[in-house]
């Protein structure tokens, strides 16, 4: 499948086959979904925590008498029945993390990168190499491309000169090519890749 290579300048300046195995796969929707699952379970810090009856600071002394109050038997005033109590069933410590197949994930995101050309939204630009870290000249180029909210993936490295310029750029991402993920492929309208990052991305999906 062919598809134009342009530069920053919105310039044409050649062309790229992509490998229909990665790029033109079927789109999983069940397994874009697992994948996402999966990785923002992987950034839960699972600190959440209540205290039980056992852990409550308070008095253990039954409130009042067994019987002939009329109200309901009460063994300790850290009862979860009671206000100021302990919690029953709340959240306790614990790894939110599960696994998943690595065939599973490459599938995935052979299937997120081919949802993007699938629907017009996968640029193929020469270089992401810049002269100069101005954020002021990259906004430029970048209201001339009209890309918005864009995920940009470069080659093994990403160039220092375009990470500095678009560090606070919002909507602005950039990932070296082992960074790519379906969740953030996703979660950005335009996915741009550069001529090194598609010959990374062939070699780690092949």
């Amino acid at each position: 499948m062919k598809c134009d290579v342009i530069n920053l300048d919105n310039e044409t300046v050649g062309a790229v086959d992509l490998d229909d195995a990665i790029f033109g796969v079927e789109v999983r929707r069940d397994l874009l979904a697992r994948v996402v699952n999966w990785q923002l379970a992987k950034r839960r810090a699972g600190t959440h925590k209540t205290k039980t009856r056992a852990e409550v600071r308070g008095s253990r002394q039954k409130p009042f008498r067994q019987k002939g109050t009329g109200r309901a038997r009460q063994g300790t005033k850290m009862a979860p029945t009671l206000r100021g109590g302990g919690i029953a069933f709340g959240p306790v410590v614990r790894d939110h993390t599960h696994s998943v197949p690595k065939k599973v994930r490459k599938l995935a995101l052979k299937s997120a990168i081919s949802s993007k050309l699938a629907e017009g939204k996968l640029i193929i630009l020469e270089s992401t190499k810049l002269e100069s870290a101005k954020t002021k000249e990259l906004v430029a180029r970048l209201d001339k491309l009209a890309w918005g909210s864009t995920l940009i993936i470069d080659g093994a490295e990403v160039d220092a000169t375009m990470a500095r310029a678009s560090s606070n750029i919002i909507g602005i991402d950039l990932l070296p090519s082992q960074g790519a993920n379906v969740y953030d492929i996703l979660r950005r309208d335009t996915l741009v890749l550069t001529k090194d990052g598609v010959e990374k991305l062939v070699e780690r999906l092949k």
